[in-house]
Order: C-alpha cells, then structure tokens, then sequence
C-alpha cells in the first residue's frame, strides 16, 4: 500500500498529493501527519520544522502554509492528531538541513498523539509510548498480579520492570513528585504532561529475581532530580529523606 492509499483509507483528503504533508478527515475531525522517526529516539517525532517553510533555494514550500492550517486546528478548534512512522533521507544533501527530505519507508499504522511545540518545530508524542516516564492512566478496577525484577538473559542479566505496575502507580498517586512537589505538566506546560519517573522503594536489585510487585505500596512517583539523589549513596535515600533535606533550607530562610 502506498501513503495516498493509506491516507484515503481513513477517509482523509489534501489540496495536492504531490507536495502535501498534512491530511485532513474534516467528519471525523482529525489531523494526520507523518512523524519523522530517528533511530537513536522514539519519544518525540518530528511532524513539521519551522525552518521548512523556505526551501534552499528561497522557494516557498506549498506544502507548510497547509500544514499550519492543520496545527492550527488542533491547536484551537480540537482536532485530533494521528500520525504514522516514516524513515526519510535528504532529497538534495548538498542542500543540508533546508533539504526536502524523501521517504524511503512508511509504517500504515495511525496513531493517537499529543502535539508539541518547540522553539524549532512541532513534534508528536504518544500516550502510549512505553518509556521510563510512562504517561497513560490506566482505567478499570481489574484486579491484576505484577511481577518485577524477572530476570531474562541478553548478553548480561536484566531486570524486566513491569509497565502495567508503572501505570496503575500513576493512576493511583498522579505525575507529582511525591518529594519535591513538581508537575510537570504545570511547570512546562503540554511538553512535560505526564512527565515523572517511577521510583521502586526497595531497589530491584535487593529483590532477589522476580517477586510480587504492589503498585500502590511498593512504587511511588519522583522527579529525576529527585530520583537522582535517592540514588546518591549505595543504600538508597528515602522519599522522606528527600522531603525532610527540602524543607530545613526553607525553614532556615524563614527564621
């Protein structure tokens, strides 16, 4: 399947398929837009640079005026945004980073995203990206089993942290540090929404394989500053260790 086809396969449509980058379906009210994908990352995708708007040769690129268009719904009229891996080269490399790009392989997969904006560009992030700082929020009162620290065998032993434990942790407790107190959605706004790192109050590697992990008791949300310096000494700090280092500085600045 080519990317038309599968563009016209969710019902979404675009002025010219020769230079557009956007896609519209205006009845159901989404967006979609091919994400970038860099080999080395996969938390953010790139889905439109600012410095696209003008080619290398000082030609205007039909495509971006249609693609801010796009953002703009999203941004003010609630469209949703999907987005499909794509993997490009430089059309022209003597042309550098204001090259137009080709695609040389697409993923038809659609996706839900949430939309970002950075001082150079718009970039797409996934509720469902299963990364340290896991973002979901689990739903359903399901009673489930998790188990952490199972160890399997690469080239050296590893433990398997259990995401699904991650996510009923943050729907229990929030994304605020439970030390410090930062959110950093409210800090940063849309670009830190969901933003925390799990910390395992008995560190996985006391465990002793696998073992039975309670989400609520045995996992509690901190900032990575936060984390960092839980893990300051071989046995690690504790939250309240954190917490109570916080508040003497504030304490001494009042007296």
């Amino acid at each position: 399947m080519n990317r038309k086809a599968f563009i016209q396969s969710h019902g979404a449509e675009c002025r010219n398929w020769n230079w557009s980058w956007s896609f519209i379906n205006e009845a159901e009210r989404f967006i979609i837009f091919g994400m970038w994908q860099d080999a080395e990352t996969k938390k953010l995708g790139l889905i439109l640079h600012k410095g696209w708007e003008i080619s290398a040769k000082g030609r205007k690129n039909n495509g971006y005026g249609q693609a801010i268009e796009h953002i703009r719904l999203i941004e003010e009229e609630g469209y949703q945004l999907k987005t499909f891996p794509m993997i490009g080269e430089p059309r022209n490399p003597e042309e550098g980073e204001l090259s137009a790009s080709k695609i040389i392989e697409f993923t038809p997969e659609l996706s839900d995203a949430r939309l970002i904006e950075l001082p150079d560009g718009w970039y797409a992030s996934h509720t469902d990206d299963n990364f340290e700082t896991i973002a979901e929020v689990v739903m359903g009162n399901e009673e489930a089993e998790f188990w952490e620290g199972a160890a399997f065998r690469v080239h050296v032993n590893a433990y398997e942290r259990n995401a699904e434990a991650r996510k009923k942790c943050l729907q229990h407790f929030g994304f605020r540090c439970r030390a410090c107190d930062i959110d950093f959605g409210e800090k940063y706004g849309v670009l830190g929404q969901g933003y925390i790192h799990v910390h395992h109050i008995k560190p996985i590697h006391q465990c002793g394989g696998a073992y039975k992990v309670d989400p609520i008791k045995d996992l509690v949300p901190v900032c990575a500053n936060c984390h960092a310096m839980i893990h300051r000494r071989a046995d690690p700090l504790t939250v309240d260790d954190i917490r109570a280092m916080l508040i003497r500085p504030r304490q001494k600045s009042i007296s």
